[in-house]
């Protein structure tokens, strides 16, 4: 499972989320994605921590918290959705 952080500065680096998560446990995997063409923090974050008491602790801890001066939206991230194409129809090739 992983935490979704949101309403994060576009300041925010690895080593920033690392250590306000590393205060409720084990930390696996921090991930931040980009904007493609400019190479910016979109503003958000995902969060992989060992155990699920873990991610339920910081949730339960961070969600409505503010951390760089910005009230953070902090739950459970939900599974990524398969893309459509146009015409409704999913993405698989032969």
């Amino acid at each position: 499972m992983s935490i979704y952080i949101g309403n994060l500065s576009y300041e925010i680096t690895q080593e920033d989320l690392g250590e306000v998560f590393g205060e409720y446990g084990s930390v696996k995997r921090i991930h931040i994605p980009k904007d493609r063409e400019t190479g910016r923090v979109r503003g958000f974050a995902f969060v992989e921590m060992q155990t699920e008491a873990e991610e339920d602790r910081a949730i339960e801890s961070l969600d409505g918290a503010t951390w760089m001066d910005r009230e953070l939206r902090v739950n459970k991230a939900k599974p990524k959705e398969e893309k459509r194409s146009f015409n409704g129809a999913r993405n698989n090739r032969f």
